[in-house]
This record gives structure tokens, C-alpha cells and sequence, in this order.
């Protein structure tokens, strides 16, 4: 690997690959790396999201594909990966966000709620890790995790385990894949998306409790996790590998 010409966050003339990339965190990345100059495939497994993003970043002037993907099944992300190269060219960045939330006590989770949510945080992230490991000469692999991977949480158990364990992959595939492709996970806070529905709007007890426990005194927004995606794409990220970097506004859970 040579060395990096320029410490500076900036990823203009790369190409990135997000997946998951039509909706919350996962859009606010892809429109944050546009907007800083790179090649963007968003992919998702609803074909009208994955149209609309793709004609969202030809407006920004990005070049895109319209490919969806189900990060459940392996064919899906070979697909994937040959139809983003052919298209944009050889893939730098590869962010995994797709995502589901089971949410019922452990005692009655439905075995096809675990698997799910199981297949779709943490062996889909393995998946795609093993195919674009395998195919990029270097760049950046990011993993959306979540601060519930070392925090207890009710009627989760499923996503807490998943996500634990995108931890535990993400320090592994960086052992695997360096030095060329350096691979780290976002740890975020609570966020509004939409996959969290009403649950953090103002006025309700649960947000009321999260601003309490958060010195920044609120939620986040989806594009302040995206601006930790962009850090960990560039070079200013060059030495940085296998780390879990968490962005949740100095979230404080050990009142709960």
C-alpha cells in the first residue's frame, strides 16, 4: 500500500457502495459522500428507494446504478458488487447499514424474528465484508453498529446480539483484510430514522429520560452519524483499522 498523499477528510474521485443505503443513517451517508465529491451506489432491497436515491445523486452529479440487494442472501451482494464496478469502477468504500429491530421479550421472541434479525445485522455484514474483502485493492469497509451492542436492552435481545457481534467482526475482518482495506464500525446513539418511528419524539417520557442521560440534550440526526463515515472513508482515517468509534452525544446509560 502506498503511502496516503493527503491527511485531509475528503473523499472526491472515490467510489462507495452503501447498502442499506436508501433510508436513515445509510441515505445520510450516501448523500454526505456525494456531496463530498464521490461515486455513490445506494442499494436496498425496495427497488422504487433504490430509484428514487439513484435519481437524487445524478441531480448532485454523482455517478450511480440501480441495484437492489438483500444482504440475506449471498448471491444478491455478488450481484452487487459486479454491477456497482461495472458501472462506477473499482469499489473504495463499502458502508453497511442495512438493518431490522425484532422487538419482544426473550421469553416469546418468534424463532423467525431472531433469525432475521441475526441474518440481517450481523451475517449479512459478513457477507458483504467476505465479498468485497475478497475484490477491493484497498480502501474502506464501515459497519453501522449500534451503542445497544454493549448496553442492555429490553424486548432487543436479537439486535443486541447481532450488533455485539458486528463488533466483534469488524476487529476481526480488519486483522484479515489489512493492510489494504481497512475496516472500523459506527457505534451511534439514539437517532430519528425512520426505523425508530415516534419512539424519540419530544414530549414523551422516554425522550425526556434520553435527554437527561445526554449531555448534548437531544437525539441525533442521521447526518451527524454520517460525518463519522465520511472521517473513516478518507485518508485522514489512513491508520485507523479495527476501531469502534461511538457517536452518541456522551449518551450516559448507568441510570437505567
Amino acid at each position: 500500500m502506498s503511502k496516503p498523499t493527503t491527511s485531509t477528510v475528503d473523499v472526491s474521485n472515490r467510489t462507495a457502495v452503501v447498502i442499506g443505503g436508501t433510508s436513515g443513517i445509510g441515505r445520510a451517508i450516501v448523500l454526505a459522500f456525494a456531496d463530498s465529491g464521490a461515486d455513490v451506489v445506494a442499494t436496498s432491497r425496495s427497488e422504487d428507494a433504490v430509484e428514487e436515491t439513484a435519481e437524487e445523486l445524478r441531480s448532485l452529479g454523482a455517478a450511480t446504478t440501480m441495484v437492489t440487494c438483500d444482504v440475506r442472501e449471498m448471491s444478491s451482494i455478488e450481484r452487487l458488487y459486479d454491477e456497482a464496478a461495472a458501472e462506477v469502477g473499482k469499489i473504495d468504500i463499502l458502508v453497511n447499514s442495512a438493518g431490522s429491530v425484532a422487538k419482544d421479550p426473550i421469553w416469546s421472541m418468534d424463532m423467525s424474528d431472531w433469525e432475521r434479525d441475526i441474518d440481517t445485522n450481523l451475517t449479512g455484514v459478513f457477507r458483504a465484508c467476505q465479498v468485497f474483502g475478497r475484490e477491493m485493492e484497498q480502501g474502506s469497509i464501515i459497519n453501522i453498529s449500534s451503542m445497544s451492542a454493549g448496553q442492555a436492552r429490553e424486548q432487543r435481545a436479537a439486535y443486541c446480539a447481532a450488533k455485539s457481534g458486528v463488533n466483534g467482526l469488524t476487529r476481526a475482518a480488519a486483522a484479515d483484510l489489512a493492510p489494504d482495506v481497512r475496516v472500523n464500525a459506527i457505534e451511534p446513539g439514539f437517532v430519528n430514522t425512520p426505523l425508530a418511528g415516534d419512539a424519540f419524539a419530544e414530549g414523551t417520557d422516554l425522550r425526556a429520560k434520553i435527554d437527561d442521560q445526554t449531555p448534548m440534550e437531544r437525539v441525533a440526526q442521521p447526518e451527524e452519524i454520517a460525518g463519522a463515515a465520511v472521517y473513516l472513508a478518507s485518508d485522514a482515517a489512513s491508520f485507523t483499522t479495527g476501531e469502534i468509534i461511538t457517536v452518541d452525544g456522551g449518551y450516559d446509560d448507568s441510570a437505567l
